[in-house]
């Protein structure tokens, strides 16, 4: 949906795209968890549009960081395939749902910006709990893993219907888990892993999104516009800030997304 209105705010949706893109290229942490929050509490749009668009979004500035990965070795190829297996149905299915709900746009509102508090604050919780995970772990560098398919099979379902309907959820709840999973996988394989991971998981839920009307191109475009200079900015900073304090201004951030949302409900 192409609507000209949004351009009176193209101050402040470019500008938040670049605040946004900027926390996401220094820190790996999903643009959903911050981006979806920013469009429903200070630009104004309606949660399923935010959501929808979101997505697509997301699809975008993820796709751009496969290549890199992949040529870096740092992507496990057999756990994206059982993450895949599990998200993608889980995102066709959660679609389905809303479609044969046809729920109207004040349920839908209510129910988005119930679960995006949830999973706002689950993420703030795996933010700050991650770095005693991997601590926790004692795996000597070179230990090899093996696949656990159902498992990783579930979590891609959980993690495909919760992301379909929050946009929330694939990048920091999904590398905790992961991390659980797997505690032999170095860092660098998980956060690849879980990136490659969530391109065909948003690009199915935005696609769905889509075909039921919840996407502004215009938005989109604004949000690019300031968002891919803000991550290519953001990721030269990487490890030049302490990890702790990142890692606690991030989850101070969410938890104050999920207090606007939830005050606003």
């Amino acid at each position: 949906m192409l609507d000209t209105s949004l351009l009176s705010l193209w101050p402040l949706i470019v500008c938040g795209g670049f605040g946004v893109g900027f926390l996401v290229g220094m820190t790996g942490v999903g643009a959903g968890s911050l981006m979806t929050p920013f469009l429903i509490a200070h630009v104004g749009v309606q949660p399923a549009l935010a959501v929808g668009t979101d997505l697509l979004f997301a699809s975008i500035t993820k796709a751009s960081a496969v290549a890199p990965h992949h040529n870096f070795g740092n992507v496990d190829w057999r756990i994206v395939r059982w993450l895949a297996a599990g998200s993608v149905p889980g995102s066709i299915a959660m679609l389905g749902l809303i479609e044969w709900l046809e729920p109207d746009l004040a349920t839908m509102a209510h129910v988005i910006k119930t679960a995006l508090v949830v999973a706002l604050v689950l993420s703030s919780l795996a933010i700050l709990v991650y770095p005693f995970i991997t601590r926790a772990r004692a795996i000597p560098e070179g230990a090899t893993q093996s696949i656990r398919p159902f498992p990783t099979l579930m979590l891609g379902l959980l993690l495909g219907s919760i992301v379909t309907l929050t946009s929330v959820g694939a990048g920091a709840i999904g590398v905790v888990v992961l991390t659980l999973l797997y505690p032999a996988l170095r860092p660098r394989y998980l956060i690849g892993t879980d990136i490659v991971h969530a391109v065909p998981l948003t690009l199915v839920s935005g696609l769905g999104h889509l075909g039921m009307g919840n996407t502004n191109f215009t938005l989109l475009g604004l949000l690019l516009a300031g968002s891919l200079p803000g991550i290519a900015i953001g990721s030269r900073l990487t490890g030049r800030l302490p990890d702790k304090a990142l890692r606690f201004a991030l989850a101070g951030i969410l938890l104050f997304a999920a207090y606007q949302l939830f005050a606003k409900m």
